[in-house]
């Protein structure tokens, strides 16, 4: 790859730090952000075309209070009602939109939450995300487990209880080719009884591949939707395709896989507008494969090592509600998961209106489950962590505290015949 010298370099030699500076203050030496790579599968499509007309032309600041009351009125919530629920005029009528999101959520979900755990088996990255502890230029700590180092990964997770296990890797296909991740999910299938990937964007036949492996869904952030914005935080690399990795879901249908999820990393951007597109994403996405399952993830910026200065823009928690209460309201069949990085406390109450999955007892690191799960001394390989989480309970305290709500958490609810 173009860039792995730096991927395994220990310290920026100077023509990489060179390269670095280039990248970050002159836009001309920057490949095209919307012209595929060689080996990028290009799908016909008109998803993509119909979310970006909808984004780009939606002024959030045209909507009244009378138009999110007639929107929280209607028995359907419609593409106009959405987004009168996400503009500013919306925010004095939090605790209605609550109301209504938890009874869509009780209606189709009753009171149920399911718990997963995420397991990064690899963060070697070729991509320069500017915001992302992965990226190639940030001096961390790098690893690949291998095979036997996973299964003992999986193997301590799933002594824990966990029956849903969500694989994660950096984005460098020569470090963590699709292989390497397909004998990693025919591992958790042994373990797990849902099996999900958050990787690189992939052709349509690897995708295939890697549901035959074992795979059930795959998640896959376009962490803003803007183009303009992302192409100023994603320098170089295949992530840097921003068209790519917005039908990637889409490809992961075309293989087969059961289900997939959306995301925007918000605070990127105009949350506002990413939040819109996410949605219709889904929206557009589910009325031409109505048989998958979809859902929508809602995470915002957190602090990475070497920049603990990276924190959503206008994105608090009272907007980071609003949003998935819309969400509820606009799509209410959809399962929308709430991590790791906001608090116990936002999870335990948001869990009890709109969210329908939680992630529990997780790490970003790399090779320290059996540390953080047991209590053994870690023994110094581990590969240093994404970002920093900010709710660190285990499976069995969230279990608790879910119950303890009134919650009843799920493991697993499919049937294999």
């Amino acid at each position: 790859m173009e860039n792995q010298f730096f991927v395994d370099s220990e310290y920026l030699s100077p023509a990489a730090l060179a390269k670095k500076h280039e990248l970050e203050t002159n836009p001309a030496v920057r490949k095209n952000h919307m012209e595929y790579m060689p080996g990028m599968e290009i799908i016909e499509s008109d998803v993509c075309k119909t979310v970006m007309d909808q984004m780009n032309s939606f002024d959030y600041s045209k909507y009244t209070a009378k138009d999110v009351i007639a929107a929280l009125e209607h028995e359907t919530c419609s593409i106009e009602d959405f987004k009168a629920l996400l503009s500013p005029a919306a925010e004095p009528f939090l605790e209605m939109m609550a109301q209504r999101a938890r009874m869509e959520t009780s209606k189709h979900f009753g009171n149920t939450v399911y718990l997963f755990t995420p397991l990064y088996i690899a963060n070697y990255c070729e991509n320069y995300c500017v915001y992302c502890g992965f990226n190639c230029y940030n001096h961390i700590n790098r690893m690949k487990l291998s095979m036997e180092q996973i299964e003992k990964e999986m193997k301590v997770i799933a002594d824990s209880g966990m029956e849903e296990i969500l694989i994660l890797t950096g984005e460098s296909r020569s470090m963590s080719n699709v292989e390497y991740i397909g004998e990693a999910c025919k591992l958790a299938r042994k373990y797990f009884r849902m099996v999900g990937l958050e990787i690189y964007p992939v052709n349509t036949d690897e995708y295939r591949y890697l549901h035959e492996c074992g795979a059930d869904y795959v998640t896959v952030f376009q962490e803003t939707y803007d183009t303009d914005k992302y192409e100023t935080l994603h320098l170089m690399g295949h992530k840097r395709v921003w068209p790519y990795r917005f039908d990637a879901q889409e490809r992961a249908l075309r293989g087969g896989m059961r289900g997939v999820a959306f995301s925007a990393l918000l605070g990127l951007s105009d949350f506002r507008k990413d939040a819109l597109a996410s949605a219709l994403h889904v929206y557009y996405l589910q009325r031409k494969y109505p048989h998958a399952e979809m859902s929508l993830s809602c995470p915002r910026l957190r602090p990475i090592i070497n920049n603990e200065k990276i924190n959503p823009l206008d994105v608090g928690e009272k907007q980071l509600c609003q949003i998935i209460c819309a969400y509820r309201i606009f799509l209410p069949y959809v399962g929308i998961t709430v991590s790791s990085r906001e608090s116990a406390s936002f999870r335990d109450g948001i869990a009890k209106i709109a969210a329908t999955k939680v992630s529990a007892g997780v790490s970003t690191g790399i090779g320290d489950h059996e540390s953080k799960y047991t209590g053994k001394e870690a023994d110094g390989t581990e590969g240093d962590e994404q970002f920093e989480i900010n709710d660190s309970r285990s499976f069995n305290k969230m279990y608790e505290d879910m119950s303890a709500e009134g919650l009843q958490p799920v493991l697993n609810d499919y049937l294999y015949v």
